[in-house]
């Protein structure tokens, strides 16, 4: 959480974090480009990295879009989101890397402007096999750069979450601009079938997890609670919620968390005001309800966030009789 803005937040754990995803990315380019020097002794070094950066680019996109299904579907997947916008970054740096190398192998060298013979010196739309592709990967590029650029709290803050999280669902765009891009030149640079069939396993996988995951949440929103008495609405045994967690309930058109600390029950919105987080899926650390997102923390009676911050979660009336959860959805609330 941020009182002030800082481009980076620092700690001990996102370094860690980011020293073996570098370690990692500069591992799979001298395993990459070694191999295919040793497999295309012609192969110069600029097509090597080029190739190597196409690759890597488009394995950590998947990877991006995997977190998230995979951690509805898995609870115990859900610190992988902590650092996901550094993954996005590093996504970007490894793509753009790609670009710059791409432009000028191919583009640099003649009397036309780069980027301008990058979208006019192919014109064969008519053709699948020639299609030109290039420009396609340039647009990915320029939406990847916005999503990198507006990926820290200020622009969050800047724009409000509501705007902020459409603005990074343009990822899902660059998603399929990279897939297209890597499909086409795939089919004019290489005959081997090895290589759709790895485009197609990432975009059935991709697309295989989403859909699991909205099917199982599906599933979940039409378990509404049947029993009604008055405003209130029974939500579920107070004890099937297990100290520190939270038990989510679809009521009416929105869903709720009703977390246990102690002996104590408490209701709130299960979205987070930081950037409409889960707050369900995270738990009770130092008595505060932490987002699994990014760590933001509330108190669960209050829904205020600990001083100096002035985030606050919306808290939902709660009532426990006989041993049943209930709230009050229509009462007034705090937020």
């Amino acid at each position: 959480m941020a009182h002030a803005y800082r481009a980076v937040q620092w700690n001990r754990y996102k370094r860690l974090y980011d020293a073996v995803l570098a370690g990692g990315c500069v591992a799979y380019h001298v395993l990459f480009v070694g191999i295919g020097a040793a497999t295309h002794p012609r192969a110069t070094i600029e097509t090597l990295v080029i190739r190597a950066t196409a690759t890597l680019a488009f394995l950590l996109l998947t990877v991006v879009l995997s977190i998230g299904p995979l951690c509805r579907l898995d609870p115990r997947l859900l610190p992988l989101l902590y650092n996901r916008r550094h993954l996005g970054v590093v996504t970007f740096l490894v793509a753009a890397t790609h670009g710059v190398f791409s432009i000028v192998q191919f583009h640099a060298l003649g009397d036309t402007h780069p980027l301008v013979s990058v979208l006019t010196a192919n014109t064969e739309f008519a053709s699948v096999s020639q299609f030109p592709f290039q420009p396609l990967g340039l647009l990915a590029l320029l939406v990847l750069a916005l999503m990198a650029l507006t990926s820290h709290d200020f622009w969050l803050a800047t724009l409000g979450p509501t705007t902020w999280k459409s603005l990074h669902m343009l990822v899902y765009a660059a998603w399929g601009l990279v897939v297209v891009h890597v499909a086409l030149g795939v089919l004019q640079a290489e005959r081997h079938p090895a290589f759709p069939v790895l485009v197609g396993a990432g975009v059935l996988w991709v697309g295989g997890i989403h859909a699991a995951a909205g099917l199982r949440e599906r599933r979940g929103d039409r378990e509404r609670p049947a029993a009604r008495e008055g405003a209130w609405v029974e939500v579920c045994s107070a004890d099937a919620i297990a100290d520190g967690r939270a038990h989510v309930a679809s009521v009416g058109d929105e869903r709720v968390a009703v977390f246990r600390r102690g002996e104590r029950l408490f209701a709130l919105s299960n979205v987070c005001p930081h950037q409409g987080g889960p707050l369900g899926e995270g738990r009770i650390v130092d008595g505060c309800v932490t987002c699994p997102w990014h760590g933001h923390q509330f108190d669960p009676e209050t829904g205020a966030a600990p001083p100096p911050y002035e985030d606050r979660a919306t808290t939902i009336p709660l009532a426990v009789r006989d041993g049943t959860v209930w709230i009050a959805p229509d009462a007034e609330r705090t937020s």
